[in-house]
Parts: structure tokens; C-alpha cells; sequence
């Protein structure tokens, strides 16, 4: 006779299959945690999307360590296939969390945005102010005829590029840096709008470094802009008809955005366009986040970069119209 109180084990999952997704959901907490921790910068800093995403792993993950703590019903090869749709779902999920894991600003942009953030004035006159969506720099006590919406290049912390964008505002251009959700630009789209609503009256550039470049670029034929303004990077189309000034920034130790990526790029710019090599400049001195992976080796120091770079994209300020 069959023992009541005795497990039923033909209808309780295997072992492994509980070890399994504990293990998973175990490994997707850490791996949030652990980016929390060493982005945490960014993280508080970008856009509220990663935030959320990580809080959303850590709270889904630990609900699923506490409900595989008891046995689970076997089920038939059906549910087996679930499960492992289920883990496999939730190892991509991880390897997307770490891969979207920010570059962090480095320093001197760090101590640029506390100052602002204790109302200190940056550079020659500049004042920052920060939203969840945005960090806007304007140039105090001067009426702007210029604006810049300014994209980040893939998942680079905003704050990196403070340093550069503040000289230009200090041009008498207001610059907004977008935050971009999860630090992909083609994720902002719609953000020039809401800038122009913001600030009317204004002759806008579009800007951006990398990817955010690419992106700028759409904005830039789409929209009603008075220029194009292009860090180590370059259009995804033929912009050859675009009406407004293109000034294209690069770096001749660049491993990304190479030398000959930019030379290609004279064929889908106007022939007008302004390009500028700044010798001995990688992509990763665009910004001040450290280094970057793929990228080539500076011949120069950071500052010097920022210095030359700012000095060729002053092209983009003040642009007059066609």
C-alpha cells in the first residue's frame, strides 16, 4: 500500500530542472546588481529606462528564487519546453543587461556637473541644469540665437561630454544632451521636438558622437535645422541635398569610426561640408569616459583633444541659413 504523506515523484519536476532556474534567476539579480554597482553614475544620472530594466530583473528574480524554493510539478514535455524556452529567454535577458552595462563619465566631467549641481558656474559662464530626460547647458546672461540637441554616441553616460558641449554653449549656443533610453540613440527619436518646443525661436544644429551622430544626421534631413554637426561619425543615407552647414569632426587614430569611415562619407554630405582630422585623437576623446573597446591609441592627451575638437565645431555655432 502506497505511503499517503510520501512524495508524488513522478509528478515533481527533477532536481536539476529547480537547480537550473535558480540558478538563472540567482545569475540575472547578481548581474543587476553588480552593473548597479559599478555604473552607478550613470545609472542615476541616464536615462530612468535602465534604472528600471535592472529593478525589474532584480524584482522578477528573486520572486522566482522564493517560488522554486518547493518542488515544482513535472508536467509533460510541453511544460519541459517552456522551462527551457523560459531559461534560455532569461541567459539572453542577462547578456543584454551586461552589454548595455554604461560607460561612466570620468573626470574632469564628474567635477564640472557637481559644480553645477552646487550652482557654481562651469567653464566661462555656464550653467547646467539636469532632468530626467536631458542635461541642458546655457550661457548665462546672453540671448542665444543657436541651439544644439546633442546625442551621445551608444551607451556613453551624458555627463562624459559636459567638458566640450560647455564650450560651445559658452559660444552663446544652449546645448541639450539627450539621455538616451538604455544609450541607444535611435531610441530618443522625438527628442529635437520637444528641445524646439522648449526653446522657440532658435536656429538648432543637431549634433552627435558615434551612433548619436548617425542619428543626428536623421533629425537633421527630416527636421527644419540649420546644421549638422558630427563627432567621429557619419550619415547612415546620401544627405547630399540637406540645405543646412555639415561640419564633420574625427580623430586620426580613430579604431571606430576609422579615417577611411569618414573619407567614405564625403559622398553623402553636400560638398560644402567642412572636415576636420584632429591629429592623434581616438573616438574614446570625444567625451571623457575612459577607454573604449576596438578603439586605437591617442597620441594625445585628452584635454588637447577636447581643446581641438571644440575648436573645429565651432563652425556649427552660429550657422547661418542658405
Amino acid at each position: 500500500m502506497s505511503d499517503p504523506e510520501a512524495p508524488d515523484t513522478a509528478r515533481t519536476a527533477p532536481a536539476w530542472q529547480a537547480w537550473t532556474i535558480r540558478g538563472v534567476a540567482a545569475l540575472a539579480v547578481a548581474t543587476s546588481l553588480v552593473v548597479a554597482a559599478l555604473a552607478w553614475g550613470a545609472v542615476v544620472h541616464g536615462h530612468p529606462a535602465y534604472a528600471i530594466l535592472l529593478a525589474v530583473t532584480v524584482l522578477v528574480g528573486g520572486l522566482t528564487l522564493v517560488r522554486w524554493r518547493r518542488s515544482r510539478r513535472a508536467g509533460g514535455v510541453g511544460l519541459l519546453l517552456v522551462r527551457a524556452t523560459g531559461v534560455v529567454a532569461a541567459l539572453a535577458w542577462v547578456a543584454l543587461i551586461a552589454w548595455l552595462k554604461p560607460f561612466v563619465a570620468t573626470e574632469p566631467a564628474l567635477a564640472w556637473m557637481e559644480a553645477a549641481s552646487e550652482g557654481q558656474l562651469i567653464d566661462y559662464g555656464t550653467v547646467v541644469s539636469e532632468t530626467a530626460t536631458t542635461i541642458t547647458l546655457e550661457a548665462v546672461g546672453r540671448e542665444c540665437d543657436t541651439a544644439v540637441l546633442f546625442y551621445p554616441g551608444a551607451r556613453v553616460d551624458p555627463r562624459a561630454y559636459v567638458p566640450h558641449l560647455s564650450l560651445l554653449a559658452d559660444e552663446c549656443a544652449t546645448v541639450v544632451i539627450v539621455k538616451e533610453p538604455l544609450g541607444i540613440a535611435f531610441l530618443s527619436m522625438g527628442a529635437l521636438e520637444s528641445a524646439q518646443a522648449r526653446f522657440p525661436g532658435h536656429d538648432w544644429v543637431v549634433a552627435g558622437h558615434s551612433l548619436g551622430g548617425t542619428v543626428a544626421a536623421l533629425d537633421a534631413e527630416r527636421a527644419d535645422t540649420a546644421g549638422l554637426l558630427l563627432w567621429a561619425s557619419y550619415p547612415a543615407g546620401d544627405m547630399t541635398s540637406y540645405e543646412g552647414r555639415v561640419t564633420s569632426v574625427s580623430g586620426s587614430n580613430d579604431g571606430l569610426a576609422t579615417p577611411a569611415d569618414i573619407e567614405a562619407s564625403r559622398a553623402d554630405l553636400p560638398d560644402d561640408a567642412s572636415f576636420t582630422e584632429i591629429e592623434g585623437a581616438v573616438h574614446a576623446q570625444f567625451g571623457y569616459y575612459g577607454a573604449q573597446p576596438g578603439d586605437g591609441v591617442p597620441t594625445i592627451g585628452d584635454d588637447e583633444a577636447r581643446d581641438a575638437i571644440v575648436a573645429a565645431s565651432l563652425l556649427s555655432v552660429h550657422v547661418p541659413r542658405r
